[in-house]
């Protein structure tokens, strides 16, 4: 008799998804690890606080695990008109800081409404294409609609602007139009003229750092102290990491403070310098356990509003995770996206920890289905 049954472990616990959980608890105490080595040996200010962050956002993750079906698919296009009302009001009376507009001020609390944004959309066009008949899919209808409900916060976003954040909104809407069963030549069609476009956008849509950061990728030592230094400093920390690491609170990077952004953006950087690879083999096999498993969640989803919410939250981490790893290793523009779960950032925690919550709440309703599967959507 299983230790659930015989009523040892309360059947609230047993049911979690601790396959998942306890790396993702395994990984978040080891990004306090490193924050507190990048705080020079200090619990203050950012390892405290990140455990802190991971706290709420975990409640948070729980409540919305325990979310109804019903209740989910009423509240989605409500959900996406009021994120998208706080991503004009961002514009309209945000606050400024490091030359960026993109917070919100709701008493004392400081919102960035385009975080919400990107699990908002995942939820919204896994309703819009759930509700579509399979006939319609290759219908103009089935790009047209969700294009548009892409491109408006996709937008307000560049407006603000942070490239990395719109890029992560578009890539977890793209992701679930794809997997909807939209044509495939209409992805081909949209990827030649995204490339025939890109010199355009490249010379008139990005401000002049944005391009000096990806004309900087290419050949960062050409301006090591100036534009590349980033990226520069980035290298060194990993490649100085060895096989082995320096040990705990041994970076020379981070502490010296010659790595930029040790604690955020560049925090594989200081923990591979301490960790060395088996530190990054640690971080990597911990991500790769949490997308194998959000992807397991998805082919076990019965029907396709499901199916398409935990595909796209897994592709939303996987963003995060992905653009991150490339930037700090110099493969990917310098664009401001942090590493899920071990950077220092309540906006970054809360979104991740939105999708984990949101894999949570289809599991439940996968395992709460009747064998017999779902109809229609």
């Amino acid at each position: 008799m299983s230790a659930q049954r015989s009523g040892i472990i309360p059947y609230p616990i047993a049911r979690q998804p601790w396959g998942m959980l306890i790396p993702l608890f395994a990984l978040v105490a080891f990004g306090a690890a490193v924050l507190y080595s990048a705080a020079g040996g200090s619990m203050q200010p950012y390892a405290s606080s990140h455990v802190l962050r991971f706290g709420v956002a975990l409640v948070i993750a729980l409540v919305i695990s325990a979310l109804p079906r019903d209740f989910v698919r009423l509240m989605t296009y409500p959900a996406y008109v009021v994120v998208l009302l706080m991503l004009v009001a961002v514009e309209a009376m945000g606050a400024l800081r490091g030359g960026s507009q993109r917070w919100l001020q709701l008493g004392p609390m400081v919102l960035q409404p385009s975080e919400l944004m990107k699990p908002v959309i995942v939820v919204t066009l896994a309703l819009f294409y759930s509700s579509l008949p399979n006939s319609m899919v290759t219908n103009w209808r089935a790009l047209f609609v969700p294009g548009a409900m892409i491109v408006m916060p996709v937008g307000l976003v560049l407006m603000q602007p942070d490239l990395g954040t719109s890029l992560a909104i578009a890539f977890g809407g793209g992701v679930v139009m794809l997997l909807a069963g939209l044509p495939m030549r209409w992805f081909i069609g949209a990827g030649a003229a995204a490339a025939a476009l890109a010199p355009l956008v490249f010379l008139f849509g990005l401000k002049e750092y944005q391009q000096r950061r990806v004309m900087t990728m290419f050949n960062p030592e050409e301006d090591a102290l100036g534009a590349g230094y980033h990226i520069t400093q980035s290298k060194i920390a990993i490649g100085s990491g060895g096989i082995f690491g320096k040990g705990f609170n041994n970076g020379s990077q981070s502490h010296l403070q010659y790595l930029p952004e040790p604690h955020t953006d560049f925090v594989f950087a200081t923990m591979a310098e301490e960790w060395g690879l088996v530190g990054g083999l640690f971080v990597i096999a911990v991500f790769s356990v949490i997308l194998r498993w959000g992807m397991g969640v998805a082919r076990a989803s019965r029907d396709r509003f499901a199916s398409l919410i935990a595909a796209g939250m897994s592709a939303t981490i996987f963003f995060y995770i992905a653009v991150n790893l490339m930037m700090v290793m110099g493969m990917a523009p310098v664009v401001g996206i942090p590493l899920p779960f071990m950077s220092h950032g309540g906006s970054s925690m809360l979104t991740n920890m939105i999708c984990i919550g949101a894999l949570m709440m289809v599991r439940r309703w996968n395992q709460n289905a009747p064998k017999g599967g779902l109809s229609g959507t």
